[in-house]
């Protein structure tokens, strides 16, 4: 294992847990900047007067800028250093919530969300990268199943906790709230996260521009292309499709040639970082699933009202909550490899069963398919993340942590155009105004295609795995 530019002091024992404090809340942090300001989409289309496509920004600029920056800021603080720059990206998500809180004007609002994608990028590329450097390795599992549950936690009060300030304070209150919250992590985070020291008088290697160019190019590119059309896939889908695979063939020439690049490509020859990535990025496509055809099931083939949707849609996010740190304690005690196999297993049938339990069991089926969904994604997100991490040198635990991230948005991101394509597709029409028989066979279809997805996850997993073994050997 190489060493970096800058070392993080070792950490006392008695601090690690304010230190997974001040994580955990630039985790919730985040995940509360993304969940929670899509409920007041209507409140800011009638308070602005712009239209359904124009206030989409609200949600797409945070959602763009994390994920074509969240690599480069992972690499950034290798360089400058973590603790330096986290603090810098809770403050700036701080301060851009206060600007989102007063904002005057639309523009203004899409600008400062923008800004404060980019503090939760770096708050989303360190905090795993900081596991590393504090937590005991037989305790890694464990810190990343809280952070998993912190992330959960996020997506499921954003909705609620989003619509109550709305009824009680208006729009602005979502971002106001934000503020204290930002104020408290910089002051744990402050106070606890190990402050870094030279390592000797290595010189500090150069940060690579034009690779972090042409990846946000490519990246942004691809993301647009996947939003764009809301479903439709046009000329302009495939220009961005085009527009991404040729910057990102620059990319990868420039990272070839260039002597302090932002991605060393050979790290992609290591069975386990690849397999990690990639099936994080495949489990995360069929996630995404849920949370596209799960409200159309419920509402247009299930026939429920809007409150019991929204009910039956917080079962996940609850069970993702209570079970991420179980899920890690689990990885701690059997290990990466067997448990990632075992979350991906029960990935598979809670996809089988949301394909087929609904025709037999309505709502009751479609929770159950659920219930082995969602500890099945939190035994493989705790185990894959934790092997991801485990053996990544001092100088790149930044930038690897930025990858595991930003494969997860690139999954999030295919998943709701791919799977909602698929849906669509399966039901034939319209699905505002689809018969519930058709709704059905959308979900038949689409949960069959999730499973095939993750049984190529498991594929690459246990390859991976035999590779590692074969090696050892």
């Amino acid at each position: 294992m190489t060493t970096d530019a800058t070392e993080t002091a070792a950490t006392p024992v008695a601090s690690v847990r304010w230190v997974m404090v001040g994580l955990s809340l630039s985790m919730l942090l985040s995940s509360l900047g993304t969940s929670s300001s899509n409920v007041a989409l209507p409140a800011l289309a009638e308070a602005f007067g712009v239209s359904f496509q124009q206030v989409q920004w609200v949600v797409l600029a945070y959602l763009l800028v994390i994920t074509t920056l969240i690599v480069s800021v992972g690499r950034l603080g290798d360089i400058v250093g973590r603790r330096r720059l986290l603090l810098g990206g809770i403050a700036l998500f701080t301060f851009a919530s206060v600007v989102c809180g007063l904002a005057p004007s639309f523009t203004l609002l899409v600008a400062a969300r923008a800004v404060q994608g980019l503090g939760a990028a770096v708050m989303m590329a360190l905090t795993m990268a900081f596991v590393g450097e504090t937590v005991a390795r037989e305790r890694a599992g464990t810190a990343m199943g809280l952070l998993g549950t912190m992330s959960a936690i996020g997506t499921a009060l954003g909705p609620s906790l989003g619509g109550a300030l709305i009824a009680g304070s208006g729009w602005r209150a979502i971002f106001l709230v934000n503020v204290p919250l930002g104020l408290a992590t910089l002051l744990v985070a402050l106070r606890h996260l190990p402050v870094e020291r030279r390592a000797g008088q290595k010189a500090r290697p150069e940060f690579d521009v034009p690779g972090t160019l042409l990846l946000a190019l490519s990246l942004g590119a691809y993301a647009l292309a996947m939003t764009a059309g809301r479903g439709s896939f046009g000329a302009l889908n495939a220009a961005l499709v085009a527009l991404a695979f040729v910057s990102l063939g620059l990319f990868l020439k420039v990272e070839a040639r260039a002597a302090s690049p932002l991605i060393r490509l050979a790290m992609f020859r290591d069975a386990a970082l690849s397999a990690g990535l990639s099936t994080n990025a495949l489990v995360s496509t069929v996630m995404m699933a849920t949370l596209v055809v799960g409200p159309f099931y419920l509402s247009r083939g299930a026939g429920l009202n809007a409150a019991e949707v929204g009910l039956v849609m917080s079962v996940g996010p609850v069970i993702s909550a209570l079970g991420g740190v179980v899920a890690g304690r689990i990885v701690d005690r059997l290990g990466t490899a067997s448990v990632a196999i075992a979350g991906l297993l029960a990935t598979v049938a809670g996809c089988v069963g949301l394909a087929f339990l609904p025709d037999v069991a309505g709502v009751a089926g479609y929770i159950s398919g659920i219930a082995l969904l969602t500890p099945g994604y939190q035994l493989f997100q705790a185990a894959n993340n934790t092997a991801v991490m485990a053996d990544v040198a001092a100088d790149r635990r930044g930038v690897v942590s930025g990858l595991l991230n930003l494969s997860r948005n690139l999954g999030l991101v295919t998943g709701a155009s791919l799977m909602g394509a698929i849906f669509a597709f399966a039901v034939g029409g319209d699905m505002t105004s689809a018969m519930p028989a058709a709704v059905a066979t959308g979900l038949k279809i689409t949960f069959a295609v999730a499973a095939l997805l993750t049984l190529i996850a498991l594929a690459i997993a246990a390859a991976a795995r035999l590779s590692g073994r074969r090696s050892r050997s």
